[in-house]
């Protein structure tokens, strides 16, 4: 008895609040409310309020009831034209009036006496700025700053920055604004909103989730032509909104009209007019290279009068642009064993250890035992062991002791192509590495007014990208990712059909497929190559070049490994329908959300191994190694310090989200 008088207390409750909110659902569509009234205020039951759009000069026609008052839903964002006629009154018309993405405005009709056949009142007003009728917090950057706004790389998510309350992340560069090719793919979607966590808000384009399951990942940026206008919502979202813990930016698409309209651009930079910087001109190399090419087009039109629209658009983008380097390599003679020229910064000879002469060891002669406090440095403990080793002759370690994988593996590193720094020849190599990468993207719209109860829109969006390698050295050997490559398509198909002015069902299909890899350079290469046995081969997840972590020489090599690798695949299904019915000043919105997520995963950045290399096996005393030793001469032994491979888990996962609302 208790659970029934709860849920008639819920559902009045909704019904009294949702009086004061315009019902406009998990979509991109605007509404319009507001009352007819004559000179005194008072309301003009039956008014035919008729609503244009004035690109495709479709109609929709209500009637204002008993209390004076008119909505329109489900409107596509564009310009209008509101008309009302009553007998008795002159003929009402205000234009343009803006209907934005996700918002809802009150335009109220003030009637005058007169002869409606006859005499018109013609109002030219703002589009009111206040929306009175919702409580939530957001902005809509609108049409002209999409599309005009200077944008360096023209990602259109650049403008979420106006908004107050969103605080884009990426550091110092802003990678979240910039244009996704050669940047990392979780930096796109790295927005706080509304003291949110970055990567947690939601992102929809027509209506249609552009998040995948893995870590909430944007996965499609569209190109600043293709869309019409966008609304950030910060705080105190409405009941249709889940699935998220920030805010949502809110996409809409533009659409074709009864003209014909199109543009195409390109947009071109190179570095003709760039300066070298300080360091380039140190390590005597030239200005890096520049050469970004975005380039354009788009059109819209009618199919058919009034009824079938088309809109189409595509982007390239083309960078290539040089990165530059100032490291450390060794010198060929070290490469071939010889550290007879290995000195300090006071230009000291470093001497070089064999670890198979160690004292007490493999063999050899037992260590010197320290008597205790008596000033002889031992080992950490009084009483202990003094380890001491033999040098190498001459500083140079003979060709038979040299490791086998090691010889290739020093192939690597590029040759000095500077002295360096005196006597420790560090910083020795420099150069300007190219990187960039290729972006396309398509975006294809239809929208058909069936007839005067039913409109169904379809968009489809193709994108596809490369990033190609950062390899300083030349030789397959990446700083933090080789080549990714990914693609996004998107399908939104939506289907508003009104039963009478005052229902109106909204039906949403989307599917979303993102699909990415970042694959090393060296990806697939057979491991007897580096001198170890085949077996291995069929041991590690995926195959390419092994990791040194060499100290001294570790710039490269140490930052991902030798190229990182990442495999995804996502799948985003979803339907979302909603019923709107208005009641007089009050309206109800039943609707709710199934979608199913789908993610295939598998990630490692050394899948053959990272081996850390030190100079504590070629020191005199390991613990106290005392200026003595050197990373790469324990590596060209082959005698690491440690190490590792990673063997992921190629992961498949759902997830299943199902909701229901009431507002």
């Amino acid at each position: 008895m208790r659970s029934k008088s709860f849920l008639r207390l819920l559902v009045g409750a909704a019904v009294f609040l949702a009086g004061y909110s315009a019902a406009r659902g998990q979509t991109f569509y605007g509404s319009m409310v507001g009352t007819v009234s004559d000179a005194t205020g008072a309301a003009i039951p039956g008014t035919a309020v008729t609503l244009t759009n004035l690109g495709t000069t479709v109609k929709r026609t209500i009637e204002s009831d008993a209390s004076g008052s008119y909505q329109f839903v489900n409107l596509i964002p564009g310009r209008y034209r509101v008309e009302a006629e009553k007998a008795g009154f002159k003929h009402f018309t205000r234009e343009p009036i803006v209907v934005e993405v996700q918002n809802a405005l009150r335009i109220d009709i003030a009637m005058e006496l007169g002869n409606a056949a006859t005499q018109t009142v013609e109002v030219t007003a703002q589009t009111p700025l206040l929306q009175s009728s919702t409580s939530e917090l957001g902005q809509v950057v609108e049409a002209r700053k999409v599309t005009e706004m200077p944008l360096n790389g023209r990602n259109p998510l650049a403008l979420v920055a106006l908004v107050p309350g969103v605080v884009p992340q990426g550091g110092k560069d802003n990678s979240s604004l910039a244009n996704p090719t050669g940047s990392n793919i979780f930096a796109w979607g790295n927005i706080q909103i509304g003291g949110g966590q970055a990567n947690q808000s939601a992102t929809f384009i027509d209506g249609g989730s552009v998040n995948t399951i893995y870590v909430h990942l944007l996965s499609l940026v569209p190109t600043q032509d293709s869309i019409q206008e966008f609304k950030v919502q910060t705080n105190n979202l409405g009941p249709e909104w889940g699935r998220l813990a920030g805010g949502v930016i809110n996409l809409t698409t533009k659409s074709g009209s009864n003209e014909f309209h199109g543009s195409a651009y390109e947009f071109l930079r190179n570095k003709v007019l760039n300066a070298n910087d300080f360091f380039n001109n140190a390590s005597g190399i030239g200005r890096p290279p520049f050469t970004q090419n975005q380039f354009g087009a788009n059109a819209g039109g009618r199919i058919i009068h009034e009824k079938l629209f088309w809109f189409g658009s595509y982007e390239g983008f083309r960078q290539r642009l040089g990165r530059s380097y100032l490291l450390s390599v060794p010198t060929q003679a070290e490469r071939n064993g010889d550290f007879s020229d290995l000195r300090d910064s006071s230009g000291n000879v470093i001497p070089i250890y064999d670890p198979l002469t160690t004292c007490g060891r493999l063999g050899n002669p037992a260590c010197a035992i320290d008597p205790g406090p008596d000033g002889i440095i031992g080992t950490a403990d009084d009483g202990g062991e003094i380890i001491t080793r033999q040098q190498f002759s001459g500083n140079i370690i003979p060709q038979n002791r040299l490791d086998t994988t090691a010889k290739i593996l020093s192939g690597f590193w590029a040759p000095p192509t500077l002295p360096g720094q005196p006597f420790t020849r560090l910083n020795n190599f420099a150069t300007n590495a190219s990187v960039g990468g290729n972006n396309d993207q398509w975006t294809s719209r239809i929208d058909w007014n069936k007839s005067d109860k039913q409109r169904i829109f379809g968009r489809f969006t193709n994108w596809t990208a490369l990033s190609l390698a950062i390899d300083p050295y030349k030789s397959g050997i990446c700083q933090d990712r080789c080549e990714e490559s990914w693609y996004t398509r998107q399908f939104v198909l939506d289907d508003v059909y009104s039963f009478s002015p005052t229902t109106i069902l909204d039906v949403r299909l989307s599917y979303l497929r993102f699909w990415y890899n970042r694959a090393p350079t060296s990806l697939g290469v057979d491991l007897t190559t580096f001198g170890w046995p085949a077996s291995l081969n069929s041991q590690v997840a995926w195959k390419h070049i092994p990791t040194p972590c060499v100290s001294g020489f570790s710039d490269i090599f140490c930052s991902q490994g030798a190229g990182s690798g990442i495999f995804a695949r996502d799948d985003n299904y979803a339907v979302a329908p909603s019923l709107t019915k208005i009641w007089g000043r009050h309206t109800l919105k039943l609707g709710g959300e199934f979608e199913v997520l789908r993610n295939n995963y598998a990630q490692s950045n050394v899948p053959s191994g990272i081996f850390d290399f030190n100079g504590n096996f070629t020191a005199v005393n390991p613990f106290k190694p005392a200026n003595t030793g050197n990373g790469f001469a324990s590596f060209m032994l082959g005698y690491g310090a440690d190490g590792n491979a990673q063997t992921p888990s190629f992961t498949a996962g759902q997830q299943i989200y199902s909701s229901l609302y009431i507002g």
